[in-house]
């Protein structure tokens, strides 16, 4: 599903002209990568503030479109002002259909509840990793890798190579030797009672 998101090119540059911007309710940004000069754009920020509500703002492959034409990107940094709900700067980087793109995608545990560390009392299951970051071509960006946990043991241990990827997706930390194989999932058996 193609997220469009509508911008316009920003002709002033410098911290007062995006003071001004803001003031506006627009959200100052940058277009960068490719083989195209950075550049300068600006995006309503009631629209943008929606769509930074939801994970897919982040993890997939965003269309912007300027004057018609739809520039594939993905963000790749966003500042928020320190107290004010509101949105200070916007990075995105164009994406090459052909170029395979490092981005991070969140992790989604499901089925804890049907797995024997789920069903046992006291057992403590942390979530150590939220995302993970990925290699792929633009076409294979998951917006999500879910975690089936129906399986998982008191005790257990479930680490990044144990992740289920779709095709063509891979995790580079992996390739960097075992002590790159993090832990994603731990459930830790209840602590035995100390006898009085």
């Amino acid at each position: 599903m193609a997220h469009v998101i509508e911008v316009e090119r920003r002709q002033t540059q410098g911290k007062g002209a995006s003071r001004r911007l803001r003031r506006d309710g627009k959200v100052p940004a940058i277009v960068y990568g490719g083989d195209r000069e950075p550049a300068n754009i600006q995006l309503d920020h009631e629209k943008v503030w929606l769509a930074q509500q939801n994970e897919w703002f982040y993890s997939s492959i965003l269309d912007l479109s300027l004057n018609g034409e739809i520039y594939k990107v993905l963000l790749r940094d966003l500042q928020r002002h320190p107290y004010k709900q509101q949105i200070l700067h916007l990075d995105f980087q164009r994406v090459n259909e052909n170029e395979a793109l490092r981005a991070s995608v969140p992790l989604h545990f499901v089925n804890v509840e049907k797995s024997p560390a789920g069903k046992t009392g006291g057992v403590t299951i942390t979530h150590e990793l939220n995302e993970v970051t990925v290699s792929c071509l633009p076409k294979d960006l998951p917006a999500k890798i879910e975690v089936d946990l129906s399986e998982l043991a008191v005790g257990q241990v479930l680490h990044l190579s144990e992740l289920k990827l779709p095709a063509g997706v891979e995790i580079p930390e992996l390739k960097l030797g075992p002590t790159h194989d993090l832990a994603v999932v731990i459930a830790k058996a209840p602590k035995e009672e100390a006898s009085a």
